[in-house]
């Protein structure tokens, strides 16, 4: 544990320890894909193999998280250098267009309930999944292992079962009336009737029949075969949307990287419709005029002027940022060094204030909206190079909150994160992807990786991104306090702030105008790696989320290494 205080008005301890390695790292959320990932660093895998099995026992541990049903973007570098942006994103079913939903009239202007949540709880939320598809693509590309070897840890805690943590019980409390008006998901997770508890083992040997038919068949389960017929004939029954015709259409995408830098620094990410990384660069853009450093963290002033950097990205990105594919997201505007310096002209260093798009993405309007806080994110390493830095979702709590019948698996409610209202941006469409706040942020220097990482949070995922990235760079933090540290977020009304502040910083912000928030957390469980000259890579995780780091040190024995006989021993 370390307590910063350096140049601090908010000094924090933090409460877990890192890990180190010189052969390879891996952090996810739960101990188990960690450790699931290292089995194959172990067993002469690569960061890509660790990644995937890791993956993979994450749709087992963590369920109301990620599954093979979800989808996201995996920032993926490789031995040589080269980087890459795989995309796996949900995407409308043919079926569902912009008046598909009836928007609920109780709700307010930003909030994307439809009538009865047919948007959000059951069948007719689903999206057409990418992550399966995403995952194999992945393996069979740049891994060195076999799909059976990456995804027996799955299948083993599948069936076997494994001890439910606090955190996994507390989601299961969280939407429990949901859960049980599916038998399936029910069966699983309130054994009994009851809510599951910490400790208690979870079982799913549905599942664990269903990972072996990927094993045996590759993702052609899912798009066109027997996974995705029963996930077809479900929605068919229940006067649903997603169907066998959209699972067999759906591809991938190879996205570029997209690009910035801060203070000599490389941001790479995900670009639109990933709409994180853009921000932050935005972000970093307007800060790289101000003496961030010698403001010191958590100040008064360092506070207020983060809070109306974030006002403004998320000022444009409710105008700008949406699948491209669809509505034109100005990126080289958003960038523009010039429109960076004006808006940090703008900023009123004593006094909060609204703040309005500078730049417009054309004749539609994204309109708001909220995306679920519920996924997961990993990075992962190997002494080679390779880095897998990815975030993913099936969007809620539990997503759409069943399982396809006879199958254990849980469908995304990525649906839930278009606008129901027609004629915006983020309007449904059919074939549209989902818009996402992911950032899986590799950062290098002098073409270097120098750390990688990220972290579940819907809206809050990439203003915490930043603010990591501001405790590394400017306020010289370890990256365990880095991933650790109090943070703030706001996207034009409260100022929410993590319990650490203190009073006086809280009460400094009001008088500048700031409605104050107080709340337990901002955003998920952040997990990155450090890359050292030596070449040993630093693993952490926060306190937010079950994350672990598992560092994989050692190696073979030296060559030409003997045992004398016994006879010939003194």
């Amino acid at each position: 544990m370390s307590t910063w205080r350096a140049l601090a008005a908010t000094p924090f301890t933090t409460e877990k320890r890192p890990a180190t390695g010189s052969r390879g790292m891996v952090v996810t959320n739960h101990p188990l894909a960690s450790a699931a990932g290292a089995e194959m660093l172990a067993a002469g895998g690569n960061a890509v193999d660790a990644a995937v099995a890791a993956l993979f026992t994450l749709t087992v541990v963590e369920p109301m998280m990620v599954g093979i049903l979800g989808g996201g973007f995996a920032n993926l570098r490789l031995a040589d250098g080269t980087q890459t942006i795989l995309e796996g994103q949900g995407r409308c079913p043919q079926g569902v267009g912009p008046t598909t939903f009836t928007p609920d009239p109780a709700a307010g202007p930003g909030v994307l309930d439809a009538v009865g949540r047919r948007n959000s709880v059951g069948r007719a939320a689903v999206a057409v999944p990418g992550n399966l598809m995403a995952w194999c693509q992945l393996l069979q590309r740049h891994g060195s292992l076999p799909l059976a070897d990456v995804v027996e840890p799955a299948i083993r805690h599948a069936e076997r079962g494994y001890a439910a943590t606090a955190y996994l019980a507390d989601c299961v409390a969280d939407c429990a009336a949901d859960l049980a008006l599916d038998p399936e998901i029910a069966r699983v997770f309130l054994p009994g009737g009851q809510r599951l508890q910490a400790g208690q083992r979870v079982v799913n040997g549905a599942y664990a029949d269903t990972l072996r038919a990927i094993v045996r068949e590759g993702p052609g389960l899912l798009y066109g075969g027997a996974l995705g017929q029963a996930l077809a004939d479900d929605m068919q029954r229940h006067g649903a949307y997603l169907s066998l015709d959209d699972l067999r259409g759906y591809r991938t995408n190879d996205m570029a990287v997209l690009r910035s830098s801060y203070r000599g620094f490389e941001i790479t990410g995900p670009p639109p419709p990933c709409a994180g990384p853009l921000h932050i660069a935005q972000m970093l853009n307007i800060l790289e005029g101000v003496d961030t450093a010698g403001t010191g963290f958590g100040t008064v002033d360092g506070v207020h002027r983060l809070a109306e950097v974030l006002r403004i990205a998320f000022a444009d990105r409710a105008a700008c940022t949406a699948d491209p594919d669809f509505v034109p997201v100005p990126v080289d505007a958003l960038l523009d060094r010039a429109y960076a310096a004006r808006r940090r002209a703008a900023i009123d260093p004593a006094r909060s204030q609204a703040w309005t798009a500078g730049v417009e993405a054309g004749p539609l309007r994204a309109a708001g909206g909220i995306e679920s806080a519920n996924t997961t994110h990993l990075t992962v390493a190997d002494r080679d190079g390779r880095i897998v830095c990815a975030t993913q979702t099936i969007n809620s709590l539990f997503g759409a909150r069943y399982m396809v019948p006879g199958f254990g698996a849980i469908p995304n409610n990525y649906l839930y994160v278009f606008n129901p209202r027609p004629g915006l941006a983020n309007s449904l469409a059919p074939g549209k992807r989902v818009t996402s706040s992911m950032a899986p942020l590799i950062v290098l220097k002098d073409g270097q990786p120098r750390f990688a990482l990220g972290l579940p949070g819907g809206l809050r995922i990439f203003p915490s991104a930043l603010q990591a990235v501001l405790n590394l760079i400017d306020h010289g933090m370890s990256l365990q306090e880095a991933v650790e540290a109090p943070r703030v977020w706001t996207q034009g009304f409260g100022l929410e702030l993590e319990p650490h502040f203190p009073d006086g910083v809280a009460d400094g912000l009001a008088a500048r105008g700031h409605a104050i928030e107080r709340v337990p957390n901002v955003g998920g469980g952040m997990g990155g790696i450090q890359f050292h000259a030596n070449g040993d890579m630093e693993g952490a995780a926060c306190w937010r989320a079950d994350g672990t780091p598992i560092g994989v040190g050692g190696g073979f024995a030296r060559a030409g290494v003997r045992f004398l006989p016994e006879a010939r021993r003194p």
